[in-house]
């Protein structure tokens, strides 16, 4: 998963002029999805600041799926010679 985020996000502070420790937290967090991360980033850091951002904060996170390949069926060739894969239709 990739993770990009405004400096608004690493310059928050809380109550005593903390800055806001987004890699620390991330290690603790085991989100799966980019929904559910921006989701946790939001509530986390709202919380820590006290509810309101002092500065404009964006984040975006985004996630690769792996491509799905059939391979060729017994005795079954590929029309372009060294085509290793092809993608399945139901994907396309």
């Amino acid at each position: 998963m990739l993770l990009l985020y405004t400096d608004g996000v690493v310059e928050a502070r809380d109550e005593s002029g903390t800055f806001y420790r987004l890699a620390e937290r991330l290690a603790q967090w085991g989100e799966r999805t980019p929904d559910d991360l921006l989701r946790r980033l939001r509530r986390d850091l709202l919380a820590y600041v006290g509810g309101r951002l002092t500065d404009d904060a964006a984040a975006i996170a985004v996630m690769r799926t792996p491509q799905h390949l059939h391979r060729p069926a017994s005795g079954e060739t590929w029309e372009e010679p060294g085509d290793r894969g092809r993608k399945c239709p139901e994907c396309l």
